[in-house]
């Protein structure tokens, strides 16, 4: 199982005879565990990793540390699926640390970003504070490296 979502991890559009093939499975086989991972909701979805970087996009990443209140009998739950529904944000993870959640939200501008920590963000009452850190470059993504010109070579050591 755990062969197959790497494999799909690493090329979800890879063939379903290539995956049968590299798992030794009939294809038959193969459709019947990938569907049942899909119903489980051990597969939530299927999506390209794009280099904003090179599309002609003002595209800004802001990753949002957030420290809230938690709620009696409910913990960080009910606020972090509230957050995790505005339509900026792309990734909600409750974290350890000095903070409890780490948000992840794309906007078309700073200014962008920054109306929706002050408007929507900020306001939600649980919130305690927030600290926001904009992406300036992206060297790997799920996996995928975005830098392959880069010199592999050592640099030499010198006393």
């Amino acid at each position: 199982m755990e062969t197959l979502l790497r494999l799909l991890q690493q090329d979800s559009n890879a063939s379903r005879e290539d995956l049968a093939r590299q798992l030794n499975l009939p294809v038959g086989e193969l459709n019947n565990r990938i569907a049942a991972l899909e119903k489980e909701g051990v597969i939530r979805g299927y999506q390209a990793i794009v280099d904003r970087e090179r599309l002609d996009q003002n595209t800004v990443t802001a990753f949002i540390e957030v420290r809230i209140t938690p709620e009696r009998g409910g913990g960080f739950d009910r606020i972090a699926h509230r957050i995790a529904k505005f339509d900026q944000v792309v990734s909600c993870y409750l974290i350890s640390g000095g903070y409890d959640l780490i948000v992840v939200v794309q906007g078309g501008s700073l200014r962008e970003v920054a109306s929706f920590v002050s408007e929507k963000l900020s306001t939600i009452e649980s919130v305690i504070s927030t600290a926001t850190h904009f992406r300036l470059k992206t060297y790997k993504e799920n996996g995928a490296l975005f830098t392959s010109d880069v010199p592999e070579d050592r640099l030499p050591v010198s006393p």
